[in-house]
């Protein structure tokens, strides 16, 4: 069987120096790889879900094949000015200053329940501002799946009482 650590690649001093990159596109380029990513992060999602929600970039590409598998809608959570029509929008802090998610306001009708996935969750400010979206448009989010998570980071205590989880953890930053 495929360990999915082994098909991440590390770029050291990725954007900047002092940060070591976990590069997931590696793990994309393996069929197997691939699909046993999608097939773990899809079991992690609770069964009861009406939609999947995804966070830009990389996000996508896991959260569209969850989707797919389950058989559930997708939500795109995208940086502003990418969605056409009425959107909401959540600012959330970053080390240096702010940015910006947003999602279509009619996405989530109220009550839906929804599962956020992305490929990684480091501080958590935006799969917390992507969380507060989807509640805001009156949906619940009951559940967070990511592939990766640097644990050192601390980001999933942001997402407490959301049912948070990963499938590759590393425990440093």
């Amino acid at each position: 069987m495929v360990n999915l650590k082994d098909r991440i690649r590390e770029i050291p001093d990725f954007p900047k120096k002092g940060i070591l990159f976990r590069d997931v596109t590696t793990l994309l380029l393996d069929a197997d790889a691939f699909r046993r990513a999608v097939d773990e992060v899809a079991a992690k999602v609770p069964l009861d879900v009406d939609k999947i929600a995804g966070i830009e970039s990389r996000g996508f590409v896991l959260a569209a094949a969850v989707a797919y598998k389950l058989h559930k809608g997708l939500v795109l959570i995208r940086k502003p000015g990418k969605l056409p029509g009425k959107t909401l929008r959540e600012s959330y802090e970053l080390e240096y200053g702010t940015d910006v998610v947003e999602m279509h306001a009619d996405a989530v009708s109220p009550g839906e329940k929804v599962a956020l996935v992305d490929d990684l969750i480091a501080t958590g400010g935006t799969a917390e501002a992507a969380c507060k979206l989807i509640e805001r448009a009156g949906g619940k989010v009951v559940g967070a799946v990511f592939l990766m998570e640097l644990a050192g980071l601390r980001g999933a205590e942001r997402l407490a009482g959301r049912n948070s989880s990963t499938i590759v953890r590393y425990e440093g930053v």
